[in-house]
């Protein structure tokens, strides 16, 4: 398959999972992205255009030796932290925007770490 192709339905399935979660909520979404090496997941505030608080497997790196871990158990430390902020910023419930991503694998512990946090997705 053309690259471009691959690329154009990526996006658009993206953008069908954003636009579904904005047309039922008015909370905060989590943003996920993930790269081959690392994860990256944000909390976004569409209606001011913020980010709120953010959180990703490179800035727990940094803090703690996560190298003897697998992707799986860094994603659910990544949740974990992101849940914790977004508590100490008062935000207790939020959407889960996955993107273009299936629900498995490193997305879905980054998800059960949200709600092990505390964090009501």
């Amino acid at each position: 398959m053309n690259i471009k192709k691959i690329q154009q339905k990526r996006q658009r399935r993206s953008m069908r999972v954003r636009n579904a979660l904005r047309a039922k909520s008015v909370h905060p979404r989590v943003s996920v992205f993930r790269s081959h090496n690392h994860i990256y997941a944000q909390l976004i505030d569409d209606s001011m255009q913020k980010t709120i608080v953010a959180s990703s497997s490179a800035a727990l790196a940094l803090k703690t030796k996560t190298e003897k871990l697998d992707k799986t158990a860094i994603a659910k430390s990544v949740g974990l932290d992101l849940a914790r902020k977004a508590l100490e910023a008062n935000v207790n419930v939020a959407c889960f925007d996955r993107g273009s991503y299936l629900y498995h694998g490193r997305v879905k512990s980054l998800a059960e770490g949200l709600r092990e946090g505390g964090l009501k997705i």
